[in-house]
């Protein structure tokens, strides 16, 4: 269901949410200990581990509104102006909620993020920044929007799905930063909103974008085969089949972002570790995730290098899944142990950061 206005939801959402969050917030601790009670032999601890996450999560969100609404209190309209100011006090209030998270979700779930092989920090500063990523496994995305703004120190712009509008916390504060949301059937007015997003882009930031359009699930990877052989699509449908470790890209995101600014520079972000847990149960069964951390490798293509027509550009996309697939593959046939995570880049091969020669 699309979320109503933004009137309707800051005058009426946003505060209705807060005490309906803190009453949830209570039925969750009493849930987690309730099931603690009844398995009291039980050394994973579920119940008491997914009740106080979402605790957290329901906290944190409703401290986000706060914040964001004493942000607002505390600049006058002449101060709230000055986009600069503007958007780097609630980028702070960003950095801290994911930090936070990212660290509660490993000490209470045992998620953990272990990056091999960034691109030369030097390469890529000081300059706009493309992160084309796959989507795949619980956190995913709150997972890379930390490493971009915590580690990296970048401002995020991040495209998203408008269902996420629902969440108070985050709708409030990323709507405050560059981001677009977009909603299905959203086709003829969506990459405009994406490119203006990207005109806006200033030095240190970087627009976050998943071609896939949703997280991967083998149920949504034969959905994706079906419609592209209806739809006459016969390349495009061997190119899923072939690639059975990510959905298909779609390339109006980067045709909208590179039409607006040919100058960006992309890293495109491969991950695995997590993609596997598709439904509650499952989830419910691996807790906590210790030893399996969700391992990323990224790598730099220069903007100097990408094509300049879409039909160059859909083909440049369709070869980096593919070696997003092949990494991902490599990695779950190696089913390398966490402790040899240094090892693994001399098993599966180094992704560089020169172009995409460089992983052939």
């Amino acid at each position: 269901m699309r979320p109503p206005n933004a009137v309707i939801r800051r005058a009426v959402i946003d505060p209705v949410w807060i005490p309906v969050a803190l009453v949830l917030t209570v039925v969750l601790l009493a849930a987690g200990l309730l099931g603690t009670l009844a398995v009291p032999l039980s050394r994973r601890r579920r119940p008491l581990r997914l009740g106080l996450f979402g605790a957290f999560y329901l906290v944190m969100d409703i401290c986000l509104v706060i914040c964001c609404a004493a942000l607002w209190l505390r600049h006058p309209l002449r101060s709230r102006r000055d986009q600069a100011r503007w958007s780097a006090a609630h980028l702070r209030v960003l950095r801290r909620a994911l930090s936070l998270l990212v660290a509660v979700a490993g000490r209470l779930l045992g998620f953990a993020v272990e990056v091999q092989e960034p691109p030369d920090a030097a390469a890529i500063a000081g300059r706009p920044l493309l992160v084309m990523a796959r989507h795949g496994g619980p956190g995913d995305s709150f997972a890379l929007a930390d490493l971009l703004v915590t580690r990296y120190r970048r401002r995020p712009a991040i495209v998203l799905t408008e269902t996420l509008r629902w969440d108070p916390g985050l709708d409030v504060i990323l709507s405050r930063l560059p981001s677009c949301f977009v909603r299905h059937g959203d086709g003829r007015t969506a990459p405009e909103r994406i490119a203006e997003l990207a005109r806006g882009l200033k030095p240190d930031d970087a627009i976050l974008l998943f071609p896939e359009g949703g997280n991967w699930t083998p149920g949504r990877h034969r959905r994706a085969i079906s419609r592209l052989r209806k739809a006459g699509w016969k390349q495009a449908a061997a190119d899923a089949t072939d690639n059975p470790h990510v959905l298909p890209p779609r390339p109006t995101g980067l045709f909208a972002c590179l039409a607006a600014r040919p100058d960006l520079e992309i890293a495109v972000v491969a991950h695995t570790g997590l993609e596997d847990l598709v439904s509650p149960a499952m989830i419910w069964d691996a807790l906590p995730v210790s030893g399996r951390p969700m391992v990323v490798r990224w790598w730099h293509e220069p903007a100097a290098v990408m094509p300049d027509s879409d039909a160059g550009r859909r083909d440049w996309l369709r070869l980096q899944w593919a070696l997003v697939d092949s990494w991902i593959g490599s990695r779950k046939a190696a089913r390398i142990p966490a402790s040899q995570t240094g090892s693994a880049a001399e098993t599966i091969g180094p992704l560089s950061s020169t172009g995409p020669a460089a992983h052939s």
